[in-house]
């Protein structure tokens, strides 16, 4: 079932990153050096690469970004920001672990007061950094102003969000499939190729836009673990002009789409009423 989208569109496309550097590593204990270094490239390469692509393409991002890796290169998410791109919040060290309940809400507290910090801009959404929530963190995101969360994997398309029990109007779920549209576990689990991850993301748009037209791509530019590589990179270099051959694509950020479709007036509604019932 197709859906118009923003301006009339029959598909938005959004691209995201990932920051992921070396907080990962320090995270679970490690010295970010050697075998364990390929954080490091994230912002060294991978991200100004990135930039490059998308400021070729005039291709708006959102990057989520955790607190730890804006506190070891402010300059850069300044400079994401400059260049017209949206950051996320990402957790701070990319707490890939459940979080206890007591320590979750002063950590998403410290790590958007960071990014505030640093961007000078307040992050409106997030990206669960490994995949864990609790009945709590979207109430502690909505009373800090977030209208969006990107972590959930079980819809695809946007929908109320679940804050507290209840389906929320100030918030809406923007859910990323990690399964085909994520290239760490395409190019790491799936030991694809370049030209692979190509050919699969090509046909998925394309299935997308004659569906719902809903299309998250997630990428990460550590070296090894994403698309920050140059022959990685050139994958998305070339899906690009691939997808604007497509007639009515919108390119979108998430903070967009979230507001586009939390508005009333825009009388958004998935395909099918979310009605799941969870925590």
């Amino acid at each position: 079932m197709t859906h118009r989208w923003p301006g009339g569109a029959r598909c938005v496309a959004m691209l995201t990153v990932d920051f992921d550097g070396t907080g990962n590593e320090v995270g679970q204990g490690f010295d970010p050096v050697g075998i364990r270094a390929a954080g490091g490239y994230s912002a060294r390469r991978g991200i100004p690469r990135m930039l490059d692509i998308f400021e070729r393409h005039e291709i708006p991002a959102t990057f989520f970004v955790p607190g730890y890796d804006a506190e070891q290169h402010p300059d850069l998410v300044r400079e994401i920001v400059s260049r017209g791109h949206e950051i996320g919040a990402h957790g701070y060290l990319h707490e890939r672990w459940e979080v206890p309940l007591d320590e979750e809400e002063p950590l998403l507290r410290k790590a958007h007061d960071i990014l505030v910090d640093v961007a000078g801009v307040a992050p409106r959404g997030w990206r669960s950094p490994g995949g864990m929530k609790s009945a709590q963190t979207l109430r502690v995101l909505r009373d800090l102003g977030y209208i969006f969360d990107s972590s959930d994997k079980d819809y695809d398309l946007p929908y109320p969000a679940i804050v507290a029990g209840e389906q929320s109007t100030e918030m809406i779920e923007l859910p990323n499939n990690t399964s085909s549209l994520d290239d760490t576990y395409l190019y790491v689990e799936g030991a694809a190729t370049p030209e692979e991850v190509l050919d699969l993301w090509l046909a998925e748009f394309d299935a997308i836009y004659h569906d719902g037209g809903y299309f998250m791509l997630t990428y990460h530019p550590r070296a090894g673990f994403g698309s920050g590589i140059p022959s990685r990179a050139s994958v998305i270099e070339r899906l690009v002009p691939a997808i604007k051959r497509y007639s009515d694509v919108a390119f979108m950020q998430l903070g967009a789409l979230a507001e586009w479709c939390l508005d009333p007036a825009n009388g958004f509604q998935p395909a099918e009423r979310w009605i799941g019932a969870r925590p």
